[in-house]
Formats: C-alpha cells, structure tokens, sequence
C-alpha cells in the first residue's frame, strides 16, 4: 500500500464518517480537503430510490447551472446554412455536415457534447453506433436536436448539462470547482436537486433521494 502524506492523513481526520452533513457544511468541507496542486472540479454522486432495469424508472434529464461548471465544453453542431452561421456566433466550435460525419467516421471525437438540427439527423444516424455507446448522440429526448443550434449552444457555453443515472441508480455530475465559493457551489446543487425532482418518475414510491455525496 502507497505511503500517505501527511497532509493527507491531516485532512483525512477532518472527514467524520458517521456524520451527515447538511450540504453547505459538505461543501465547505470537500474545499478544505481538497490535496491537489491543480485545480480541483468537484462531483456530487447522488443515489435515487429507482430501479435502472426498468425503462419507466430511468431518470434522464438537462439542467442550467447558473454557476456554470467552470469546464470549457468543445461543441459540434451539425447545421448548414444560416443555422450553422448561427452557432458559429454564438461559439460552436465545429460546424459543418457531411464533413463532421466523416472525421467522426474517422475516429475524431475532440468535442464534449454533438448537436444538431433536425434535417442534418439523417447524417448523424450513420454515427449512431460511435457515439451512442460514448453519449454523444444528439437526442430530442435531451434537447440535442434542434431547430435553433445558436441558442442551445449558448445554453451549454453558460453551464447547460445533461444527467442521466448508472446501471446502479447513481446520478453523477460535475458541479464546479474547487475554486467556486460556497455560495456559487450550493446555488448549482439546488439547481441540479430541484431538477432531479422535477423528473421524478411517478412510479417511484417513499424516498426519492436516498443521500448525497460529494468528492473532488
């Protein structure tokens, strides 16, 4: 086993593991103990009452942090014409068609989120089985697809993210950075947590939320 620095085994003691603290005091927390010479993003995993398996159970959904993420997001937008020069303006950083597919085809994938308008959708479906598996694919389930490329690029230059929860029922998103205030960091997991009820699924029973947890 790697010997701990001391630093590490300082702010380790720090962290009371029996404890539940109330999200203001987890997010002062998780600054004070963060052990890195770079700057530190902070991920909030958050278990729900939901079982994956079943397809009425999922829970998948967008939210704008308005603090943002404070990660620069790469954006394709598959858009031709005054749609292309519209998310062009508004910051894409690749638009194109035919000649994005083919680079994707390729095996180029520089780029965080792929948006697209709905005619240019006959293009993506051929990249159906690359970025599917890596959830790239623009979807009008997510509001990838669609007829105004300029604003859902600004949306997503501003903070707009996607969340969807894992085989065991974990919804994890990135929330910010350690370098946030407190104030900016409990602003974007109110957000998130006002979302996530929002797309509750009616069937779900009891306790939604089942805790909270955040690392960086």
């Amino acid at each position: 086993m790697a010997k701990r620095s001391k630093r590490y085994l300082l702010l380790k003691k720090k962290i009371d593991k029996n404890k539940e603290y109330t999200p203001l005091e987890a997010i002062k927390l998780v600054k004070e103990t963060s052990n890195s010479h770079f700057e530190e993003s902070i991920e909030v995993a958050i278990p729900l009452n939901i079982k994956p398996k079943e397809k009425g159970e999922r829970v998948r959904g967008t939210v704008i942090l308005p603090q943002g993420t404070g990660k620069k997001v790469k954006i394709v937008v598959f858009a031709q014409g005054d749609k292309a020069k519209e998310a062009e303006e508004k910051g894409a950083d690749y638009v194109g068609a035919e000649e994005i597919a083919k680079k994707i085809q390729g095996g180029w994938l520089d780029f965080d989120v792929a948006v697209s308008t709905p005619e240019m959708m006959k293009i993506v479906a051929r990249l159906g089985k690359i970025l599917g598996p890596r959830g790239l694919m623009p979807s009008p389930k997510v509001g990838t697809v669609s007829d105004s490329p300029g604003e859902l690029v600004e949306e997503l230059k501003k903070g707009r993210i996607e969340y969807r929860n894992d085989v065991t029922g974990v919804v994890h998103v990135l929330m910010g950075k350690v370098s946030f205030s407190e104030e900016a960091l409990l602003e974007n997991l109110k957000v998130l947590l006002a979302s996530l009820i929002k797309d509750k699924p009616s069937t779900v029973k009891g306790r939604y939320i089942k805790g909270i947890s955040l690392c960086s």
